[in-house]
C-alpha cells in the first residue's frame, strides 16, 4: 500500500477546534483533508461552509469507535499524516455523564490506534517513517498549578481533576505507548483554553456573548477567579501544523497563548467589547456588566491553568499572533456578524445536516 503525500485524516474535523484546523489546510496549504466526524451535538457542518466545496475537502460521517470503518476510511485515503481532534470535551457534561467520555476519548482513540498501526505496517520503511500521528490533547491532563509562578511544561506529572481530564490523560497514555511499543511516530500537543469564531454556544465566551445580547444572566462560576491562559483557535490550527510538519516522533509540544485572565475579567472584558461594539441593549438594560450573575462553583474546579510554550517556540519557530485584546475583539465582532450561524445551533436546525451525510 502506497501512501498519499498530501493527504491528512483529521478525526473530529466539525468541531471547533478541528474545523479551524480544516479551514487551515485548505485556505493555506495545498493538501488535501479527510474529515472523519461522528456529527455529535458537538459536530457543525455549517462551521466548513466556506470549504466544503473544494475539490481538496472530504467529509466521512463515521465514529472512531467503529473499529472496521476506521481501517475502512485510512487504507481508503491512506493519509500521509493523522490529526486526531475526535474526543467529548466539555467538563460540565463529563461530571454530569462520563460514560461517553470513556468510550470516545479512551476506547474510540483505542480503537483508532489499532486502524492506524494495522495501515502504518503496510507501508515501506520511507513511507513509515514520513507518517506522524499527531493526537491533540488539553492543559488539564496536569491538573491546576497552586503557585502563582508555576507553569505547565511538558514535564509536568498529570494529575487530572475531572472525568473529562482523566479521560484525555488516559487517552495521552496510550498514544505514547503505542509509540514505545510499537515504534509508531507519534506527536502529541496539550494546549490551553481556545476561543475564536465558531466556537460552541456552551463554552464561557460565546455564552457571555449571546447571553448579554438578548439579556440573559451572564453565569460565572463562584467568584470568577479562575485563571486561565486564552489561546485564540486560529494561532492554535497555526501550531499545530507546525509541529505535524516539524515537531520530533515521540516529542510533546505545549501550546498557550500567553494571555493568562481570570474568568471574571474575561467576562467584564466582553460586556465593555458589547458596549462599543453593540450599544443597543435590550429592553431595561443599563450596562452589560449588570447581567453578571455568580453560581456555585463547579465540583473539582480547577484554580489556574498556565502553559510554558517555551519548546514550540524555540524548536518549530512558533509563537502566536494574537493578544487577548486582539483576539477577544476580532471573536465579539464575529459572533455579532455571524448571528445566524449562532441561531442555527441554539434552535437545533444545524443537526439537521447530519442525515444522509457522508453515507
Amino acid at each position: 500500500m502506497k501512501q498519499s503525500k498530501n493527504t491528512i485524516l483529521i478525526t473530529g474535523g466539525a468541531g471547533f477546534i478541528g474545523s479551524a484546523v480544516v479551514r487551515f489546510l485548505i485556505n493555506e496549504t495545498e493538501h488535501t483533508v479527510v474529515n472523519v466526524d461522528k456529527l455529535t451535538y458537538a459536530g457543525n457542518l455549517e462551521s466548513l461552509n466556506f470549504v466544503a466545496e473544494n475539490p481538496r475537502y472530504h467529509f466521512v460521517k463515521a465514529d472512531i469507535c467503529d473499529s472496521d470503518l476506521m481501517v475502512k476510511v485510512i487504507k481508503e485515503f491512506q493519509p500521509v499524516a493523522i490529526m486526531h481532534l475526535a474526543a467529548e470535551s466539555h467538563v460540565d457534561r463529563s461530571i454530569d455523564g462520563p460514560a461517553a467520555f470513556i468510550q470516545t476519548n479512551i476506547v474510540g482513540t483505542y480503537i483508532l490506534l489499532e486502524a492506524v498501526r494495522e495501515y502504518w505496517n503496510t507501508l515501506d520503511d520511507a513511507e513509515k517513517g514520513q507518517f506522524r500521528f499527531h493526537h491533540i490533547s488539553t492543559d488539564e491532563v496536569y491538573g491546576d498549578l497552586e503557585n502563582d509562578n508555576d507553569l505547565f511544561r511538558e514535564t509536568t506529572p498529570y494529575a487530572p481533576s475531572s472525568p473529562y481530564s482523566a479521560s484525555k490523560a488516559s487517552s495521552d497514555h496510550l498514544v505514547r505507548s503505542w509509540h514505545r511499543t510499537y515504534g509508531l511516530p507519534v506527536v502529541l500537543t496539550n494546549c490551553s483554553n481556545n476561543y475564536g469564531p465558531y466556537h460552541f454556544p456552551e463554552k464561557l465566551i460565546p455564552l457571555v456573548i449571546l447571553n448579554a445580547l438578548e439579556g440573559k444572566d451572564l453565569p460565572v462560576y463562584g467568584q470568577g477567579q479562575q485563571i486561565r491562559d486564552w489561546l485564540y483557535v486560529e494561532d492554535h490550527a497555526r501550531a499545530l501544523y507546525s509541529v505535524l510538519t516539524k515537531g520530533q516522533a515521540g516529542e510533546t509540544y505545549n501550546i498557550g497563548g500567553h494571555n493568562e485572565m481570570r474568568n471574571i475579567d474575561v467576562v467584564t472584558t466582553i460586556c465593555e467589547l458589547l458596549e462599543e461594539l453593540a450599544p443597543k441593549k435590550p429592553a431595561g438594560l443599563v450596562r452589560y456588566n449588570d447581567l453578571i450573575t455568580f453560581v456555585a462553583d463547579r465540583p473539582g474546579h480547577d484554580r489556574r491553568y498556565a502553559i510554558d510554550a517555551s519548546k514550540i517556540q524555540k524548536t518549530l519557530g512558533w509563537i502566536p499572533e494574537e493578544s487577548f485584546e486582539t483576539g477577544i475583539r476580532k471573536t465579539v465582532q464575529w459572533y455579532l456578524d455571524n448571528l445566524e450561524w449562532c441561531r442555527h445551533v441554539q434552535d437545533g436546525s444545524y443537526q439537521r445536516e447530519r442525515l444522509g451525510v457522508g453515507e
